[in-house]
């Protein structure tokens, strides 16, 4: 029940983040417009590459599903997460694109919405998975070459 509650508000503050229109709240320069498009459009091949490596371990909820392992290899190599960052890098990139504080507001909370999901998954995580508080000691939750982070 509790994983498809976090389904419920990534759904609800991913379309909400999508939908709010655009302000004028700060300037977005042509460079601006593209490097935010260019994170964009990388969250999204993160995103699928992330979740086509998970293979049979992929679930719409943070809940581990019976028939998974647990991944280490590929993205999975240099973040806990790499799902979560792809969709961290989308929300960073429409946020800046959008000049609008409201966007702005929805996109951090989306931030801190995936970080306390995150760690919701990570204690089932390593009630499945024997190797995973290992792995979680020596892999950054969601920033390539950041802190590992309990």
């Amino acid at each position: 029940m509790v994983g498809w509650t976090f389904v419920a508000g990534q759904v609800v503050l991913l379309v909400g983040l999508v939908l709010l229109p655009g302000g004028d709240d700060w300037p977005t320069p042509p460079w601006l417009r593209v490097v935010a498009q260019a994170m964009v459009v990388a969250g999204f091949v993160v995103l699928v590459v992330a979740s086509l490596r998970s293979g049979r371990a992929l679930t719409p909820t943070p809940v581990p599903v019976e028939r998974g392992e647990l991944q280490t290899g590929g993205l999975y190599r240099f973040v806990r997460h790499p799902i979560y960052s792809g969709v961290l890098l989308i929300v960073v990139g429409i946020t800046l694109r959008s000049a609008s504080v409201t966007t702005l507001i929805v996109g951090v909370v989306t931030v801190v919405f995936f970080s306390r999901k995150a760690r919701w998954e990570e204690a089932r995580l390593a009630e499945r998975y024997p190797g995973y508080v290992d792995y979680a000691a020596r892999t950054p939750r969601f920033v390539p070459g950041g802190p590992p982070r309990r």
